[in-house]
């Protein structure tokens, strides 16, 4: 009976005992397999579901992508075109074999005998993403095509499910050649070619089908970042770019396309210069480069977006400016060249700002885009000499300094103008002590007449006295770039670093507007598909106070009016003017920075050695014993200036000066000199060269001045380089870009 009542115990007769303990938390063998089953149904469901729903599109804006369209200010005068692709279509057959094998190697080694898609490679992409070993895509041949042809680079879920059932009816459509053909067609390789025809011509001048073995697999090894592996623009990226070209090599020899004796025999190839585009000939290619760094930096429109088109660019380039500055430099420097073997040095660059908008108004990069690559408006490598003077009053008299001796420092305070004149600071000499131009000596002299004949004593001591920091932080202000490498030395007072043009004619265009600072733009208004994109804001804000800036006008005023001024060609211009004038170390660059109340601009002509880049010595260019700031360079500004303000009713400066300004200078027939071209560096204990006084120096001197010395101890500048010249800081001769050149010494 007992056995009866166990048996039929929460049931039926015949039942399965009950589960206890931690098996009733297990799922039974039937609802893991119902649970299977369902997840499977849903899959295949999901899978012949998107598959039906998911058709083959049109082909996308990538595949017939359209210019860039780029207009004067006003927004109907067309300035350019670019962004056009360059590509050229071309049959499987018209690729070389070994450079098929590369691509695979590199992309999809089992392309011809896998399906289209590969969940193996799609689950090993995501693993090694999400554990930290890098990110990689797990993409086909087929997939990257889709991606190319009919849909674009998003990086979104939606992309990616459209992307895998289009490359499964595609792989079911065409075959695998067909596939590969359109894939070398589409894809990107950098240097704005798009196929691999285009990237032959543009890497190495010749024809897909002619490529070897070792251009196959670096075109190959472009494709995984075309920019970053182009060598020609980034040498510093060699050694990634030749891992990643090894790679396919070793792949290729792994899938039987190339033995290892021929491996073995397969040099890294030489790789070609980038050649220019003729439809940006002239200033058009200068102006077009400008502009969209200008975009990407300011993140309105991304290099990538650029390269596809559609964008309509209104910039701020006015056309009778910009002609205006072109002719100037044709008449003023290019038609004056001669046979010297200094002449083909000779190199322009030129940045005009309207103050009261900060709009870039013309813009001259060199004399042809097709035959100078390199942008001399923008060229940040030469430095500017004695136009960074203005900055180191306008430090000085924005945060109320003081000379060593505790005195104001204002336009009548008197400096000790002497050549070599040690520099000094509230423990003694600092150990620089350079030398003013021709090796001239000036005796006691005020802070203005210092900035009319540029003496480069005056201006270090000066920059001592502020502190560097402080100079550099007022530089900042003005406009120079963060980028802008400025030295913490007494130096810097000589402009001892790399700026570009439109460096300077910032900080120019900032003292012009009483000191007001408007962030630079060359762009008015960029519109795609009739829909008008959001630039950045561009408040003016106060960088340095008005009477400031205003006094350093009026002392630049005094370089163009006074008799020793070495700015006087600005008279030419027929407007008042304020300016400085700059020449670099070894005659390498010849600067002219200026302002009007209607315009800022600055000049430079520098040498350039075309063929290599190298900086050159200027000495005997253009029919000159030594290229200044006040000769070509000047010129071109004062033509300038009157040729893109005629018509214009000429203003003189509204000024808010302070009450300690020196008197107008009276005429002279002494000549003007120009300033320094040769400094000495700094260094631990004083030069050497400079003999110490019987008694320290002092500091600065006060304000009391005695009797200035009317004439220099030296007789007038010497017409001839001297017979040897040893630079010191590694720029003269340096390569274009050479980090060396931003921080070399340099005389005013």
């Amino acid at each position: 009976m007992s056995e009866m009542q166990y048996g039929t115990t929460g049931g039926g007769g015949g039942g399965r005992p009950r589960r206890t303990g931690w098996r009733r938390l297990l799922p039974t063998w039937r609802v893991v397999t119902g649970t299977v089953l369902a997840v499977l149904v849903l899959l295949l469901g999901g899978f012949f579901l998107g598959y039906a729903l998911v058709s083959i599109p049109d082909p996308n804006a990538a595949a017939v992508a359209q210019s860039n369209v780029y207009y004067y200010a006003d927004g109907k005068t067309e300035l350019a075109r670019d962004g056009a692709v360059n590509r050229q279509n071309v049959s499987l057959a018209e690729v070389a074999a070994t450079a098929q094998h590369a691509v695979l190697s590199a992309e999809d080694r089992n392309f011809y005998h896998e399906s289209a898609v590969s969940p193996k490679a799609m689950l090993r992409a995501a693993w090694n993403t999400s554990t930290g070993k890098g990110k990689q895509s797990g993409s086909t041949i087929t997939q990257q095509y889709v991606k190319n042809y009919y849909l674009n680079q998003n990086q979104t879920a939606t992309r990616k499910v459209k992307e895998f059932f289009i490359a499964i009816k595609l792989d079911r459509n065409e075959s695998k050649d067909q596939i590969l053909e359109g894939y070398l067609n589409t894809s990107y390789f950098g240097r704005n070619a798009y196929g691999i025809q285009a990237a032959s011509q543009a890497y190495f001048d010749k024809n897909a089908a002619d490529l070897t073995t070792a251009q196959g697999a670096y075109l190959a090894t472009l494709l995984n970042a075309p920019s970053e592996y182009d060598l020609a623009a980034h040498p510093e990226n060699a050694r990634a770019a030749k891992g990643r070209w090894n790679y396919v090599l070793d792949g290729m020899v792994k899938e039987g396309w190339l033995t290892a004796s021929e491996r073995n025999a397969t040099q890294f190839p030489a790789i070609g210069k980038p050649k220019p585009i003729a439809s940006k000939a002239g200033q058009r290619g200068y102006i077009i480069e400008a502009v969209n760094q200008y975009l990407d930096e300011h993140h309105i429109v991304d290099s990538d977006s650029l390269r596809l088109g559609g964008y309509r660019i209104v910039t701020s380039i006015q056309k009778p400016k910009e002609d205006a500055l072109v002719n100037a430099a044709q008449d003023d420097i290019y038609a004056k060249l001669g046979n010297k073997p200094a002449d083909k040095y000779v190199r322009a660059g030129g940045v005009s700002i309207d103050p009261a908008t900060g709009n870039v108004v013309a813009l001259y990069g060199g004399i042809d885009y097709t035959k100078q690559y390199v942008s001399s408006a923008t060229n940040a490598t030469y430095p500017p000499g004695s136009t960074f003077k203005p900055v180191v009053l306008t430090a000085a008299l924005q945060h109320h300094s003081q000379t060593q001796d505790g005195e104001d420092i204002t336009p009548t305070t008197v400096y000790d103008g002497e050549n070599k004149r040690p520099v000094v600071g509230p423990d003694g000499p600092v150990g620089y002590a350079p030398e003013n131009e021709d090796n001239k000596t000036y005796g006691r002299i005020n802070v203005t007449e210092a900035m009319d004949r540029s003496v480069n004593s005056v201006y270090a001591q000066m920059a001592q006295d502020v502190g560097t920091k402080k100079v550099i932080d007022t530089a900042r202000e003005l406009g120079i770039p963060d980028d802008v490498d400025i030295p913490t030395t007494p130096a810097m007072a000589l402009g001892s670093f790399g700026a570009s043009p439109l460096d300077m004619a910032q900080v120019y265009a900032t003292l012009a507007d009483h000191g007001k600072q408007i962030p630079y733009t060359l762009v008015l208004k960029v519109t795609k598909d009739g829909n008008d994109l959001t630039l950045p804001d561009r408040e003016p804000k106060q960088a340095v106070p008005r009477e400031t800036a205003d006094t350093v006008t009026s002392v630049l005023q005094s370089v163009v009016e006074g008799p020793k001024g070495t700015a006087k060609v600005a008279r030419d211009s027929g407007w008042p003017s304020a300016a400085k004038t700059g020449t670099a170390e070894n005659d390498i660059a010849a600067w002219f920075a200026g302002y009007t109340p209607k315009l800022a601009t600055v000049v430079a002509v520098l040498g350039m050695n075309p063929d290599t880049g190298k900086q050159e010595q200027l000495y005997h260019s253009l029919n000159q014993s030594r290229i200044n700031g006040g000769g070509p360079p000047g010129q071109v500004w004062a033509d300038y200036t009157a040729a893109a303000l005629r018509g214009v009713p000429v203003e003189d400066f509204d000024l808010q000066v302070t009450k300690d300004l020196p008197p107008p200078p009276e005429e002279s027939d002494e000549p003007a000199t120009d300033e320094p071209t040769t400094t000495q560096p700094p260094t631990s204990e004083p030069p050497p060269s400079s003999e110490p006084p019987s008694s320290p120096p002092p500091s600065t001197p006060t304000t009391e001045p005695t009797q200035p010395t009317t004439e220099p101890t030296t007789s007038e500048p010497t017409t001839e380089p001297p017979p040897t010249l040893d630079p010191i800081g590694g720029l003269t001769g340096a390569a274009t870009g050479d980090p060396g050149g931003r921080t070399s010494r340099r005389g005013g």
